[in-house]
């Protein structure tokens, strides 16, 4: 396993601090996926609050069990895009439209403003966003059951 070149800890506030091999401290560190959908452990930047990046972490598996569970708990606390497993039924085929899912975290309801905020990703993956900014993923839109696709279908 690497050694990194850097550490990090919390501080009582609940921020992270990060200081390098030279002894530089760095407040507020957040870290940050590169790619958070195809590759959700490889790839993260700590950066500043001003955006500046400050170090670079290949894979995240590849860290100390500290260090990574740090950074794993940061990323959690900052990132909410729940996963739909299934679309229960729409209110109406135009938009605005609410929709009742079922997603990984329970059953919610989110309005869908017009068919643009429903994006297609590589990989058969769809990103929809409601009109509270919140981030829905269809990870696989072929493993829907065949009633949640008929009804996406629809805004496709």
């Amino acid at each position: 396993m690497p050694n990194p070149n850097f550490t990090l800890t919390r501080t009582l506030l609940g921020r992270l601090t990060l200081t390098t091999q030279d002894g530089q401290t760095h407040d507020d560190v957040v870290p940050v996926r590169a790619f958070p959908i195809a590759a959700p452990d490889e790839g993260i930047a700590l950066v500043s609050m001003d955006g500046h990046e400050l170090a670079w972490v290949d894979r995240l598996q590849e860290l100390p069990d500290d260090l990574r569970d740090l950074i794993a708990a940061e990323l959690a606390s900052r990132e909410f895009m729940p996963e739909i497993h299934r679309i229960k039924q729409v209110s109406t085929f135009a938009t605005p439209s609410t929709w009742q899912v079922e997603t990984d975290r329970g059953d919610t309801q989110l309005t869908l403003k017009g068919e643009e905020d429903i994006r297609r990703l590589p990989g058969g993956v769809l990103l929809i966003a409601d009109s509270h900014g919140v981030q829905f993923l269809i990870r696989d839109l072929l493993a829907l059951d065949r009633h949640s696709r008929k009804l996406l279908d629809r805004f496709l």
